[in-house]
Protein backbone atom coordinates (compact mmCIF):
# COMPACT_ATOMS: atom_id res chain seq x y z
CA UNK A 1 0.00 0.00 0.00
CA UNK A 2 1.38 3.51 -1.00
CA UNK A 3 0.23 6.75 1.36
CA UNK A 4 2.03 9.77 -0.23
CA UNK A 5 5.47 8.78 -0.40
CA UNK A 6 5.69 6.32 2.21
CA UNK A 7 5.34 2.60 1.86
CA UNK A 8 3.44 0.48 4.15
CA UNK A 9 3.37 -3.06 3.25
CA UNK A 10 4.12 -4.92 6.77
CA UNK A 11 4.04 -4.50 10.82
CA UNK A 12 7.50 -3.81 10.62
CA UNK A 13 6.84 -0.35 8.02
CA UNK A 14 4.54 0.76 10.98
CA UNK A 15 5.88 2.87 14.25
CA UNK A 16 5.40 0.51 17.64
CA UNK A 17 4.18 3.43 19.09
CA UNK A 18 1.77 6.11 17.87
CA UNK A 19 0.39 9.09 19.51
CA UNK A 20 -3.74 9.12 19.34
CA UNK A 21 -6.15 11.92 18.92
CA UNK A 22 -9.77 11.15 20.05
CA UNK A 23 -12.31 12.97 17.81
CA UNK A 24 -16.01 11.77 17.95
CA UNK A 25 -17.73 11.27 14.98
CA UNK A 26 -14.56 11.49 12.79
CA UNK A 27 -14.04 8.15 10.58
CA UNK A 28 -10.98 7.14 8.92
CA UNK A 29 -10.92 4.32 6.79
CA UNK A 30 -7.66 2.95 4.83
CA UNK A 31 -6.61 4.92 1.71
CA UNK A 32 -9.40 7.52 2.80
CA UNK A 33 -8.73 11.13 3.75
CA UNK A 34 -9.68 13.17 6.51
CA UNK A 35 -9.12 16.68 6.52
CA UNK A 36 -8.45 18.26 10.21
CA UNK A 37 -8.57 21.63 11.87
CA UNK A 38 -5.88 21.54 14.84
CA UNK A 39 -6.05 24.41 17.13
CA UNK A 40 -5.66 22.63 20.77
CA UNK A 41 -2.26 23.14 22.15
CA UNK A 42 -1.76 19.27 23.46
CA UNK A 43 -2.76 18.35 19.74
CA UNK A 44 -0.67 21.07 17.83
CA UNK A 45 2.35 19.93 20.49
CA UNK A 46 1.41 16.21 18.89
CA UNK A 47 1.33 16.92 15.11
CA UNK A 48 4.16 19.45 15.69
CA UNK A 49 6.29 16.21 16.73
CA UNK A 50 4.62 14.04 14.16
CA UNK A 51 5.47 16.22 11.50
CA UNK A 52 9.52 16.03 12.78
CA UNK A 53 8.86 12.37 13.17
CA UNK A 54 7.33 9.53 10.92
CA UNK A 55 3.57 11.10 10.34
CA UNK A 56 1.69 8.97 11.41
CA UNK A 57 -1.00 9.32 13.85
CA UNK A 58 -3.94 6.87 15.38
CA UNK A 59 -7.17 8.25 15.18
CA UNK A 60 -10.14 6.94 17.57
CA UNK A 61 -13.61 8.15 19.05
CA UNK A 62 -13.75 8.26 23.07
CA UNK A 63 -15.61 5.24 24.12
CA UNK A 64 -19.11 5.29 23.26
CA UNK A 65 -20.14 4.99 26.77
CA UNK A 66 -17.83 7.86 27.61
CA UNK A 67 -19.64 9.57 25.11
CA UNK A 68 -23.19 8.72 26.09
CA UNK A 69 -22.51 9.60 30.48
CA UNK A 70 -21.05 12.95 29.07
CA UNK A 71 -18.40 11.08 32.04
CA UNK A 72 -15.09 12.59 30.23
CA UNK A 73 -13.41 9.63 31.77
CA UNK A 74 -11.06 9.28 29.25
CA UNK A 75 -11.68 5.82 27.34
CA UNK A 76 -10.94 5.25 23.86
CA UNK A 77 -12.85 3.11 21.68
CA UNK A 78 -10.22 -0.18 21.08
CA UNK A 79 -10.57 0.44 17.43
CA UNK A 80 -9.33 3.35 15.08
CA UNK A 81 -7.29 3.84 11.96
CA UNK A 82 -3.49 5.11 11.28
CA UNK A 83 -3.18 8.27 9.00
CA UNK A 84 0.07 9.33 7.50
CA UNK A 85 0.03 13.63 7.58
CA UNK A 86 -0.06 14.06 3.86
CA UNK A 87 -1.17 17.83 4.03
CA UNK A 88 -0.16 20.83 6.15
CA UNK A 89 -0.41 24.04 6.41
CA UNK A 90 -0.50 26.71 8.98
CA UNK A 91 -3.31 29.77 9.35
CA UNK A 92 -2.32 33.02 10.82
CA UNK A 93 -4.12 32.73 14.30
CA UNK A 94 -2.04 29.30 14.68
CA UNK A 95 -3.90 26.49 13.79
CA UNK A 96 -3.28 23.78 11.79
CA UNK A 97 -4.88 22.65 8.49
CA UNK A 98 -3.96 18.86 7.94
CA UNK A 99 -5.27 15.87 5.83
CA UNK A 100 -4.42 12.46 7.34
CA UNK A 101 -4.63 9.61 4.64
CA UNK A 102 -5.62 6.17 5.80
CA UNK A 103 -2.99 3.94 6.13
CA UNK A 104 -4.92 0.72 8.21
CA UNK A 105 -7.13 -0.04 11.34
CA UNK A 106 -5.38 -0.68 14.73
CA UNK A 107 -6.31 -1.92 17.47
CA UNK A 108 -5.04 -0.11 20.78
CA UNK A 109 -2.88 -1.81 23.14
CA UNK A 110 -0.81 -1.02 26.24
CA UNK A 111 -0.59 3.22 26.57
CA UNK A 112 2.97 4.44 26.66
CA UNK A 113 4.04 7.09 29.57
CA UNK A 114 5.73 9.51 27.79
CA UNK A 115 5.23 12.75 30.10
CA UNK A 116 3.96 14.38 26.67
CA UNK A 117 0.52 16.41 27.00
CA UNK A 118 -1.17 14.30 24.39
CA UNK A 119 -1.59 10.04 25.28
CA UNK A 120 0.56 7.03 23.34
CA UNK A 121 -0.08 3.28 22.76
CA UNK A 122 1.08 0.40 21.31
CA UNK A 123 -1.20 -1.14 18.38
CA UNK A 124 -1.63 -3.98 16.51
CA UNK A 125 -2.53 -3.09 12.91
CA UNK A 126 -5.04 -4.95 11.11
CA UNK A 127 -3.01 -6.94 8.50
CA UNK A 128 -5.59 -7.42 5.62
CA UNK A 129 -5.79 -3.32 5.29
CA UNK A 130 -2.08 -3.50 4.64
CA UNK A 131 -2.01 -6.36 2.17
CA UNK A 132 -5.64 -5.62 0.42
CA UNK A 133 -6.83 -8.78 1.01
CA UNK A 134 -10.40 -7.32 0.38
CA UNK A 135 -12.99 -8.90 -1.72
CA UNK A 136 -13.88 -6.05 -4.03
CA UNK A 137 -16.23 -8.16 -6.09
CA UNK A 138 -18.29 -9.08 -3.16
CA UNK A 139 -19.72 -5.54 -2.76
CA UNK A 140 -23.40 -5.51 -4.02
CA UNK A 141 -22.55 -2.11 -5.73
CA UNK A 142 -26.00 -1.38 -6.86
CA UNK A 143 -28.01 -1.87 -4.00
CA UNK A 144 -25.38 0.56 -2.52
CA UNK A 145 -25.44 3.21 -4.96
CA UNK A 146 -29.59 2.78 -5.27
CA UNK A 147 -29.55 3.36 -1.14
CA UNK A 148 -27.23 6.30 -1.81
CA UNK A 149 -29.43 7.87 -4.53
CA UNK A 150 -32.50 7.45 -2.55
CA UNK A 151 -30.31 9.29 0.51
CA UNK A 152 -29.27 12.11 -2.12
CA UNK A 153 -33.28 12.50 -3.00
CA UNK A 154 -34.49 13.01 0.05
CA UNK A 155 -31.87 15.09 1.21
CA UNK A 156 -32.31 17.39 -2.23
CA UNK A 157 -28.50 16.74 -2.52
CA UNK A 158 -26.12 16.25 -5.82
CA UNK A 159 -23.09 13.86 -6.40
CA UNK A 160 -20.85 13.98 -9.19
CA UNK A 161 -21.83 10.73 -10.75
CA UNK A 162 -18.88 10.81 -13.23
CA UNK A 163 -16.79 10.16 -10.36
CA UNK A 164 -18.78 7.62 -8.69
CA UNK A 165 -19.11 5.76 -11.95
CA UNK A 166 -15.24 5.55 -11.67
CA UNK A 167 -14.67 4.78 -8.29
CA UNK A 168 -12.91 1.53 -7.55
CA UNK A 169 -15.39 -0.67 -4.71
CA UNK A 170 -12.66 0.12 -2.14
CA UNK A 171 -12.93 3.66 -2.58
CA UNK A 172 -16.85 4.02 -2.91
CA UNK A 173 -17.46 2.06 0.09
CA UNK A 174 -14.78 3.85 2.45
CA UNK A 175 -15.39 7.53 0.84
CA UNK A 176 -19.25 6.96 1.18
CA UNK A 177 -18.50 5.25 4.95
CA UNK A 178 -16.05 8.22 6.12
CA UNK A 179 -19.00 11.01 4.67
CA UNK A 180 -21.65 9.58 5.94
CA UNK A 181 -23.37 12.13 8.19
CA UNK A 182 -23.96 9.30 10.95
CA UNK A 183 -23.06 9.62 14.69
CA UNK A 184 -20.06 7.91 16.63
CA UNK A 185 -21.76 4.85 17.05
CA UNK A 186 -22.82 4.17 13.24
CA UNK A 187 -19.32 5.61 12.48
CA UNK A 188 -17.64 2.88 15.00
CA UNK A 189 -19.38 0.10 13.60
CA UNK A 190 -18.53 0.91 9.87
CA UNK A 191 -14.77 1.01 11.24
CA UNK A 192 -15.39 -2.26 13.06
CA UNK A 193 -16.72 -3.64 10.08
CA UNK A 194 -14.95 -7.26 8.85
CA UNK A 195 -14.29 -6.47 5.31
CA UNK A 196 -15.38 -4.55 2.91
CA UNK A 197 -18.60 -6.23 1.57
CA UNK A 198 -19.50 -6.04 5.22
CA UNK A 199 -18.88 -2.61 5.56
CA UNK A 200 -20.91 -2.00 3.12
CA UNK A 201 -23.95 -3.85 3.70
CA UNK A 202 -23.80 -1.84 7.14
CA UNK A 203 -23.63 1.47 5.50
CA UNK A 204 -26.30 -0.07 3.37
CA UNK A 205 -28.31 -0.89 6.70
CA UNK A 206 -28.28 2.11 8.56
CA UNK A 207 -28.62 4.67 5.33
CA UNK A 208 -32.04 2.84 5.48
CA UNK A 209 -32.90 3.27 8.68
CA UNK A 210 -32.53 6.50 8.07
CA UNK A 211 -34.90 6.72 4.60
CA UNK A 212 -37.37 4.86 6.88
CA UNK A 213 -37.47 6.51 9.89
CA UNK A 214 -37.94 9.48 7.13
CA UNK A 215 -34.69 11.48 8.23
CA UNK A 216 -32.69 13.78 6.58
CA UNK A 217 -29.50 14.59 7.60
CA UNK A 218 -25.95 16.84 7.00
CA UNK A 219 -24.32 16.41 3.04
CA UNK A 220 -22.79 13.34 1.66
CA UNK A 221 -21.21 14.08 -1.30
CA UNK A 222 -18.44 12.08 -3.12
CA UNK A 223 -15.75 14.17 -4.64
Amino acid sequence: MHVGNARYLKSTDLPDVVPVFPLAGALLLPEGQLPLNIFEPRYLTMFDAALAGNRVIGMVQPALQALESASGSGALSQVGCLGRITSFSETGDGRYMVSLSGICRFRLLDEVTSGKPYRSFKHAPFMADLTGEDDEEAVDRDNLLRVFRSFLDANQLEADWESVERAGNRVLVNSLSMMSPFGPAEKQALLEAPDLKARADTLIAITEIVLAQGGTDSEIILQ
